[in-house]
């Protein structure tokens, strides 16, 4: 039997970018996914006849411009289009910033000149923050428990940049840190739907509402990536975030590792304290020195290891990591496009993000609506139109829909089932045509995926889209528990690099760069 240098459990980015950078070191790797499509959540699948969708993760920020270097990511695919603007549509009005400094200008002073003399002043200070933020999420993670010189060093790096920030710099960041998404603009703007929007990316994929400490760091982790050098900015991968997959994929095989579908991880063979290789759930096994998990903290210690094999305190912390899912994802196959009220017609309002927002009170009632158990009946919803960017998407005179929801409780009362999920459905387009009444007349087909799906489909656990919520007591050296922050576990020679790693959620490859870096130091 072949013994391979490291195996890597899962074919989702991470995975699929630490197998790239593995192989890139000179290490013969193999990958195991247990779907027939590789991506995990950033995949493109044609859910309908001609109609192919970005089924989860749909746009792309956070990605690392080394690693698209690195592992020369471009030459085997990658190719993002900025989506350059957010369209909050209301009842008799919209909001509607662009890439545009100066329209964007125009259009806040309509709602508030104050806010458009803020705005001028807050969206640098964000990315100063943002770039302030940025050694931390590229530095592993050290033990803050029981530290290495080397984590000394890397600890004393960190505080020695934190000093050197200026003092208007520092005292953000503490309050980005602490305080709600809601009461922190509170402190910059006056209106409501420019907060509401701006504090939307505050709640996704996080069981917070936008007055709960905390969301206001999931907002800046948000205002964390670029494209192409321009801070901040999104896009869409041309193909769907499955093709940003594919290239990563790509990449690792060109390199000279090999990936198998369909072949579902069931255990990790752990032999005198040392994880030796897998055994699928078809009954082959696979021999490798290392072997490296991309799933989540939950699947990957609690399902993939027997209990016996872990620390009482280790199994103890995992069974406490907050992995809630909040998000449902509607995928919509049209005939035409949606027509809002406010701002009739084909035009630039719908080359970006469409974000359902109107006020601070609809978001917050929203989550109301999640902490008791029941899914949003007005939800939060972010929409894009990936057809009208890339025409491939959908046939001819045809478009697709992409809805990303909060809240879809994965604890919702009573547990989900076929009628649940029609009525969440049914909810998202009611809450669509609010604004847009011609949405329900051109609706071809729909498919509606609850956290109940996410988790079965793709192997997120209860359906949480970042593998774990990013809140304070999640984040860096306790992501996903003290002590074993840094990708290794208390098992010898066993790895992760999934999302619930430092440095959290997002299409940022990350986990995944990182961990191979350590595994390779390791070596």
């Amino acid at each position: 039997m072949k013994t391979y240098d490291a195996i890597v459990i899962g074919g989702g980015h991470n995975g699929l970018t630490a197998s790239a950078y593995l192989a890139k070191a000179g290490k013969s790797v193999l990958v195991l996914e247990r779907r027939h499509v590789l991506g995990g959540a950033a995949v493109t699948e044609e859910v309908f006849p001609g109609f192919k969708f970005s089924v989860c993760s749909y746009v792309v920020s956070l990605l690392k411009p080394n690693i698209i270097r690195e592992l020369k990511l471009p030459q085997f695919g990658l190719e993002l289009l900025p989506l350059e603007s957010t369209f909050t549509p209301l009842d008799n009005d919209y909001l509607f910033r662009t890439a545009d400094k100066d329209q964007t200008y125009r259009e806040i002073y309509r709602h508030s000149a104050k806010d458009a003399e803020s705005y001028l002043r807050f969206g640098p200070l964000m990315s100063q923050i943002g770039m302030a933020v940025r050694p931390i999420l590229e530095t592993i993670a050290p033990n803050a428990i029981r530290p290495t010189l080397a984590d000394l060093a890397s600890i004393h790096k960190l505080v020695k940049h934190f000093r050197s920030l200026p003092e208007e710099q520092f005292e953000y960041l503490t309050k980005l840190m602490t305080m709600s998404s809601a009461d922190f603009l509170d402190e910059w703007f006056e209106c409501d739907p420019l907060k509401a929007t701006m504090s939307a990316s505050g709640i996704i994929g996080t069981f917070l509402g936008p007055r709960s400490p905390g969301s206001a760091y999931v907002m800046l982790h948000h205002y964390m990536g670029d494209i192409d050098g321009a801070f901040r900015a999104w896009g869409f991968q041309r193909g769907g975030t499955g093709a940003l997959s594919m290239a990563i994929a790509h990449s690792a095989e060109y390199f000279g590792a090999e990936i198998l579908r369909e072949a579902e991880v069931d255990k990790v063979i752990v032999k005198d304290g040392k994880a030796v290789g897998v055994a699928l759930r078809n009954g082959d096994e696979f021999r490798a020195h290392k072997v490296i998990s991309g799933l989540d903290p939950k699947l990957t210690f609690l399902k993939m290891l027997d209990e016996n094999d872990l620390p009482a305190d280790f199994i103890r912390d995992i069974k406490n990591f907050r992995i809630r899912g909040s998000s449902g994802k509607i995928n919509l196959a049209l005939d035409g496009l949606p027509d809002f009220s406010c701002f009739p017609g084909n035009g630039p309002h719908l080359r970006g993000a469409i974000s359902i927002s109107p006020s601070i009170d609809y978001l917050e009632r929203a989550y109301d609506d999640a902490k008791h158990g029941n899914f949003s009946e007005r939800p939060y919803i972010d929409i894009i139109l990936p057809s009208i960017l890339d025409p491939a998407m959908a046939p001819p005179g045809k478009h697709v829909m992409s809805c990303f929801v909060q809240y879809a409780p994965n604890s919702i009362e009573g547990g989900w089932n076929d009628a649940k999920r029609e009525s969440f459905g049914d909810a998202v387009i009611d809450a669509i045509a609010r604004f847009a009444p011609n949405i329900k007349d051109i609706i071809v087909d729909r498919q509606v995926l609850t956290p109940a799906d996410l988790e079965s489909i793709f192997g997120l656990t209860e359906g949480n889209i970042f593998h774990g919520e990013l809140s304070l007591q999640q984040l860096f050296v306790l992501r996903p528990a003290a002590k074993w922050a840094d990708y290794k576990t208390p098992v010898r020679n066993y790895y992760q690099c999934g999302s619930g790693t430092h440095p959290g959620g997002g299409i940022t490859g990350s986990p995944g760069e990182m961990a191979a870096k350590k595994i390779i130091n390791d070596w």
